[in-house]
């Protein structure tokens, strides 16, 4: 994220990008649920993408950006690839993945340590056969059969040659610096993309809406946090203060008193911790002020996800 609202990377200096480094965008591509935003995050060293234990967490990509003295790190988180479902966002999320991987350097693909499902191959076949691919099985902390992952592996390199293969923990970051060693070898050198204390490239604005969204899918039950959908109606910045409106919509008037709760508690608890997580990212107070709205049907429609950024 660039411009003098942007988070800032603590210490960081711009002289990185005067010196002569590698330069690189990486996509993060995996099914649903196997920790892709929480390896990101990880690896970036900030919070920039939000995590839930529930699958399909991300809609868009994001851009997490890790710049050290001999490389820039563009990290791009992607939705997980839909292989189950349908339906007009599902397809336009897939679609997002689909170009991701026609522009990037290196490739991250993102399994699940302990179990690997057709799904998982399903995404792996996605990926052109010219873009390098570290293979990155995750949950390694709570794999049991250390022989039953390494005959996977060893299955699947025969399939496809791995750059790497580079089992990890994201949560516990377990083998993270080995992550990053061998992804900077696979980097073009170039100049960086990003100042050297970016850590994301998008606006706080869209950052807001969705620290707002991650708080609906770890305060809700199992099925309203994928019938929701949040804008921000009105973003003020007023010295270091910030005014955030946000909308949160519903497909169903039925949901509505979910998502409100009992004298607004639930509603009450989501801008909350919201908006904590927004003042430690963003460096300073937020007034927050949440509404909900009931828009049938916008997961299907097609203007509703253009102004969503969902194209």
């Amino acid at each position: 994220m660039s411009g003098s609202t942007s988070p800032r990377r603590d210490g960081a200096t711009d002289d990185t990008a005067a010196k002569a480094m590698r330069c690189g965008q990486i996509a993060v591509v995996g099914r649903p649920n196997v920790g892709k935003s929480t390896l990101l995050n990880r690896l970036v060293g900030e919070k920039v993408s939000i995590t839930s234990r529930k699958a399909q967490t991300t809609r868009l990509p994001l851009r997490g950006i890790l710049t050290t003295a001999s490389a820039q790190f563009v990290f791009v988180d992607t939705p997980g690839f839909q292989t189950r479902h349908g339906g007009e966002m599902n397809r336009r999320l897939n679609l997002s993945v689909r170009r991701t991987l026609e522009s990037v350097d290196v490739v991250l693909w993102v399994w699940d340590a302990t179990r690997l499902t057709v799904a998982d191959r399903a995404v792996l076949d996605l990926i052109p056969a010219s873009v390098p691919v570290i293979a990155v099985p995750n949950k390694v902390d709570l794999v049991r059969d250390r022989a039953a992952l390494m005959a996977s592996v060893s299955e699947l390199s025969a399939v496809r040659a791995f750059a790497a293969v580079v089992p990890v923990s994201a949560s516990r970051g377990t083998q993270s610096e080995a992550l990053l060693r061998e992804i900077e070898t696979l980097l073009p050198e170039g100049e960086p993309m990003f100042a050297a204390d970016d850590l994301t490239d998008k606006p706080e604005r869209f950052l807001a809406a969705e620290i707002i969204r991650e708080k609906i899918f770890r305060l809700t039950g199992d099925e309203l946090p994928y019938r929701v959908a949040v804008m921000i109606d009105k973003y003020e910045q007023e010295g270091n203060l910030r005014r955030i409106f946000a909308a949160i919509l519903v497909d169903k008037a039925s949901q509505r008193p979910i998502l409100v709760g009992a004298g607004g508690e639930v509603l009450k608890r989501i801008g909350t911790e919201a908006r904590l997580d927004m003042q430690r990212l963003f460096g300073g107070p937020v007034y927050l002020e949440l509404f909900v709205k009931v828009k049938s049907g916008w997961s299907e429609n097609a203007a509703v996800l253009r102004d969503l950024g969902i194209t």
